[in-house]
């Protein structure tokens, strides 16, 4: 899936051009969850020179305005020679739930990180998101360090 190409399930890689598109649906995405800051204009700004840099990557789709989005962040990783991803956000609008559309955004994402190089891919999500917790375990996802029967990893977090 090239920059502009559609793969048959509609869906298509985000470039630069594509900051102001990402910030509103970062924006739509914060505000379902009660967040309505920073401005989906702040996030745009911030946007574009990640995704010109490669830092940032998206996957959109389908349709135009697109149903949904899978927004990965790239680090340089001290354990291989390629980078880790990261899945920041996933993303599908409330009336394409259940379609089978999150799923599609995962595995082009997964898809997009294997192209960029990465050989491992992590994300984090709400105890209460069953939903997505399900999704991420259905496609290999564990939170069990070292793989079944680890201790579970916990995210923390915090403003500074």
């Amino acid at each position: 899936m090239e920059a502009e190409d559609r793969d048959d399930r509609g869906l298509r890689v985000g470039g630069a051009d594509d900051a102001v598109l990402l910030g509103r649906m970062l924006f739509e995405f914060n505000a379902e969850f009660g967040q309505t800051e920073p401005a989906a204009e702040v996030m745009a700004e911030l946007a574009g020179p990640q995704l010109a840099s490669g830092e940032v990557a998206v996957v959109f789709g389908p349709g135009d305005p697109p149903v949904g989005f899978a927004q990965l962040r790239f680090r340089n990783s001290l354990y291989e020679a390629g980078p880790d991803a990261c899945l920041e956000e996933l993303w599908v609008r409330p009336p394409a739930r259940g379609t089978g559309l999150g799923r599609a955004l995962l595995e082009a994402a997964m898809d997009l990180a294997r192209r960029h190089g990465a050989t491992r891919i992590d994300l984090n999500t709400s105890v209460d998101d069953e939903v997505a917790r399900a999704l991420y375990v259905k496609c290999g996802f564990t939170n069990e360090e070292f793989g079944s029967g680890g201790p579970s990893m916990l995210y923390y977090e915090r403003d500074l």
